[in-house]
């Protein structure tokens, strides 16, 4: 054990000294197998031409938050103007310990041990990589050995496209999180080959094109035109820039958090970039340009201006509060606002009816529900009561509308920052090519390398630390008897112990399930395996499960292995199962949304926790909600991981996955059985802007509806049929926690894998 001590002090010494060695390597452009980009490193990957890096950079809003992107890197762009083209995982943010690797097996895979390690890849489908390239068009690309493409950024672009690049069917650009409603904004090619301008799924607010059934992609052309092409690629609609055909040298369309689409071209006269096409030209035309209870005015081609919708005034910098909370300290008054329609933003449940002015206004007064209320006066005399407390609006001379926003008489609106679209600065990579900044980097590499080799000699320290506490550990656990602690820390008890135990197998909770008492008083619940498995099998089995511990994982006790009898020993939850506490009327009632959603929270959390943290790979291989067990505080917790590997079956993490997005459903449905036909259901529902609906009628209290967009959009990706656009669960935890956007999800139940094909071959030719 000393020898294997000394053994591990030297080889983390070595290791160490490899890792600094790696911290002068330089930014190729050609990636090979095991190549590494960390944080810490400084590095970037360049393209051949030097037009675009890919590296990690700092969020404006975060100093200790980074992401994964690629950015134009031209000498000719200063680097504050070095705009961000792709983000990897769209927003997804990691901390200053997170790299990038080329793997073989899966690509490339970005880590972030502080956040359970893998949190985003390229998706490779199982086909063996063996390079990488950033190219000279700013598309990462992931090669086989024939160098054949794998995995191309260009088919997961984030908010911005640019030329060359196509925007297929069911694809979007969404736009970044700049402010609370910002990230609702999409662009997005539907089946009718329409460009359509998003907020949400259900409110279009531009259009590009007409229906057609040969457009099969949008793309920006290098002379700055932004077009539909069909099947010839043959451009049947398009849009053309200010400087169309004139000699730009960069170009790019992105989707601003305003929720306008823009096209830029780099002006070296400005030395800017200046924006050469809108497709919205009125701003107040996008939906909730001033935010969620704000109402958007324009004229003489001024900004527009916003103003809260109970009545004060608010700058472009500032944002509103909502204006109406159903429990008011003080009278409730009805701010008129003329010329003015205003919009529930969700969910979309809105009275209409027909009636007078008066009525109209006093109808919304007295019901405790409605927030606000337009009425038409252009003859139809319609009265559109809303009953949400998110409420935008917009006001012109023009419109023949009159709306009133209920309030408390004393409202207190927040002005939070609130940064205005299209000027937001692109976010700075870690590298400069100014002199200042080389000269800090080699500060900030120097300051690096002395920090590293100190963390690495408290490791070497550490690790003679735990091998002297294994050795006291193994000479203690040679004193036991046979019947005593397992190598993997676990009990072990013969049958007839097992029997004792659960008092002759009279208490049974379930199939081949059974409670005991311990000796320290302590309740268990005892699982009979069936199966005929070897001793030397059985024991590397619970050697396995034995190492695994994690807060939302069902602890094991200890096992029995004695001859035609095998026992897993769990700890006990006194509320059972999932699916049981779902069947009773009484303890149904106690799963409030919240309770619900912390469930497919912690249950991600431990499928996450076996699919990457553990020390070999685990797939459950049967998540059910029989599986999951609720404590005395509605926590969940997964049982039977593991088990899979007894029965000789091979598991693969997209199978979880897909089990968890049934589970998804089942929490939020209430339906009993989640398959293609309850599962295009609530699809269609959620996809026709009423996703409020198919929710679990027996739920008590309030719901999230914020919460519900995500749940429901990450369990329709989780049940894609074509298991290469399932998400990890890395990537179903950072949605799950509102810390990652989620686009709109393709129909689950249908088959997506030829349109993948179609876009593989589609950039082949190009």
């Amino acid at each position: 054990m000393l020898n294997r001590c000394i053994f591990v002090g030297s080889s983390a010494l070595l290791l160490c000294l490899y890792l600094v060695s790696l911290l002068f390597s330089v930014a190729v452009s050609e990636i090979s197998l095991g190549s590494k980009l960390s944080v810490s490193d400084n590095r970037l990957w360049v393209s051949p031409n030097g037009d675009f890096a890919l590296g990690f950079f700092n969020n404006s809003d975060h100093v200790n938050q980074y992401s994964l992107g690629i950015r134009f890197d031209s000498d000719t762009i200063p680097i504050d103007k070095k705009a961000v083209v792709w983000v990897a995982g769209a927003e997804l943010t990691i901390s200053n310990q997170s790299y990038l690797q080329l793997t073989q097996r899966e690509g490339l895979v970005l880590f972030d041990p502080s956040n359970g390690g893998v949190v985003w890849k390229s998706d490779t489908a199982g086909k063996p990589v063996a390079s990488a390239s950033l190219q000279d068009d700013g598309n990462l690309v992931v090669l086989d050995g024939n160098k054949d493409l794998v995995w191309q950024s260009f088919d997961t672009p984030s908010d911005t496209l640019l030329p060359g690049q196509f925007l297929s069917v069911h694809k979007t650009l969404r736009a970044l999180s700049g402010n609370s409603v910002s990230s609702h904004y999409s662009l997005y090619l539907n089946d009718s080959r329409q460009l359509q301008l998003r907020w949400e799924t259900d409110i279009v607010y531009w259009v590009g094109g007409s229906p057609s059934n040969g457009s099969l992609r949008a793309s920006l052309s290098s002379n700055g035109s932004f077009q539909l092409l069909d099947e010839r690629f043959e451009a049947f609609w398009s849009v053309f820039a200010e400087d169309h055909n004139d000699n730009v040298t960069f170009r790019f369309l992105r989707l601003d958090v305003d929720g306008n689409l823009r096209m830029y071209s780099w002006d070296e006269d400005s030395v800017s970039w200046r924006s050469v096409w809108q497709a919205v030209e009125n701003q107040c035309d996008v939906f909730a340009t001033c935010g969620d209870h704000g109402i958007c005015s324009f004229a003489n081609n001024s900004l527009p201006t916003c103003k809260c919708s109970f009545g004060s005034t608010m700058q472009s910098n500032s944002k509103c509060s909502a204006p109406y909370q159903q429990i008011c300290d003080t009278n409730v008054s009805m701010v008129e606002h003329m010329h003015t329609s205003v919009y529930g933003i969700y969910p979309p449940n809105d009275t209409v009816s027909v009636t007078s002015l008066d009525l109209c206004r006093n109808s919304c007064q007295k019901d405790p529900l409605c927030t606000a209320v337009t009425y038409l006066e252009d003859g139809s005399a319609q009265c559109w009561i809303k009953k949400t407390r998110y409420i935008t609006g917009y006001s012109d001379p023009s419109l023949s509308s009159i709306s009133f926003v209920k309030t408390c008489q004393d409202p207190l609106p927040a002005k939070p920052n609130y940064p205005a679209a299209a000027s937001l600065p692109p976010p700075s990579f870690l590298p400069s090519n100014n002199q200042s900044s080389r000269s800090h980097i080699r500060s900030v590499i120097d300051a690096a390398l002395v920090s590293f080799c100190l963390f690495c000699m408290l490791q070497i320290a550490v690790g003679f630390w735990v091998c002297k506490r294994r050795v006291t550990n193994v000479r203690k656990q040679n004193s036991l008897p046979s019947h005593g602690l397992f190598s993997a820390g676990l009990v072990r008890w013969t049958y007839g112990e097992i029997k004792e135990l659960t008092g002759n197998f009279k208490d049974q909770l379930g199939p081949h399930s059974y409670k005991a008492v311990l000796q320290n008083n302590q309740l268990a619940l005892v699982r009979r395996l069936e199966l005929q498995i070897e001793e030397r099998k059985f024991r590397a089995m619970v050697s396995l499960i034995g190492s695994i511990h994690h807060k939302h994982l069902v602890k094991v006790e200890g096992f029995c292995c004695d001859p035609g009898h095998r026992f897993l020993v769990y700890e006990f939850l006194k509320n059972g199962s999932l699916e049981d506490f779902m069947h009773r009327p009484a303890s149904c009632k106690k799963l409030t949304w919240k309770n619900r959603m912390l469930i497919c929270l912690g249950v991600a959390k431990a499928m996450l926790y076996l699919h990457t943290e553990c020390r070999d790979f685990v797939s459950h291989g049967n998540l059910t909600c029989k599986n999951v067990i609720l404590d005395e505080n509605l926590e969940a917790k997964v049982t039977e991981f593991g088990l899979q590997r007894l029965d000789g079956i091979d598991t693969f993490a997209e199978k979880d996955v897909e089990d968890f997005g049934k589970m998804v459903l089942y929490l939020i449905c209430g339906r009993q059985e989640v398959h293609e036909d309850s599962c295009e259901w609530s699809y269609n529902k959620w996809v026709s802007g009423y996703g409020w609906r198919v929710m679990d009628k027996r739920i008590v209290g309030d719901v999230d509806f914020e919460e519900l967009e995500r749940a429901l959009r990450i369990a329709f990706w989780c049940l894609q049929v074509d298991e290469r656009m399932r998400p990890s669960m890395g990537e179903v935890v950072n949605v799950l926690e509102g810390t990652l956007t989620v686009d709109p999800p393709p129909p689950p139940f249908s088959n997506s894998r030829a349109l993948l094909e179609d876009r593989s071959t589609d950039s082949e030719v190009v």
